[in-house]
């Protein structure tokens, strides 16, 4: 079994390699539905199958903060929202480019995992748990939310309609 250790946590050896997105695609599938943007999703492979990859490597002018102008039927992004400046503002933005009924999922990474930490992973600029989430999609107005437990990968679930 390979194993990272760091500040005597111990993780799976998969957590330093990306493609987090792997565990939420088999849920993400029976959500996303129709037309919609994976977000942040770095590498072609590793995109959830069907949608509209957005991400700033690819160097046609949208990110997470300028998508094409057009509403879409869901938004998927894993492990993302923690790059941003300003996830706040950011999110709202992607609640606003789904069309009403469509699905927001999120993969997010969990507090749990010592790492991702903004002050040890300077990449990352900010942490969540579920009930960070859980709190802003439901003063945004989301509907038919469904927030999964941390898993494995130290990471979470987050599922609504608009």
């Amino acid at each position: 079994m390979d194993l990272i250790t760091f500040k005597g946590h111990i993780y799976p050896a998969f957590q330093a390699q990306g493609n987090a997105a792997q565990f939420a695609i088999p849920f993400a599938k029976h959500f996303c539905i129709g037309k919609g943007y994976d977000i942040g999703f770095c590498k072609e492979e590793w995109k959830l199958p069907g949608a509209i990859g957005i991400d700033e490597s690819l160097g046609n002018g949208y990110d997470a903060m300028h998508l094409p102008e057009q509403d879409v039927d869901y938004i998927f992004s894993s492990h993302c929202l923690e790059h941003v400046d300003d996830w706040t503002t950011t999110l709202e933005y992607w609640l606003s480019s789904i069309k009403k009924g469509g699905v927001l999922f999120l993969y997010l990474p969990d507090l749990s995992q010592v790492y991702w930490r903004p002050w040890h992973n300077r990449k990352h600029k900010h942490c969540f748990t579920p009930s960070i989430i859980e709190h802003f999609l439901r003063d945004h107005g989301c509907a038919n939310l469904v927030i999964s437990g941390v898993d494995l990968n130290n990471s979470f679930m987050a599922v609504c309609t608009l």
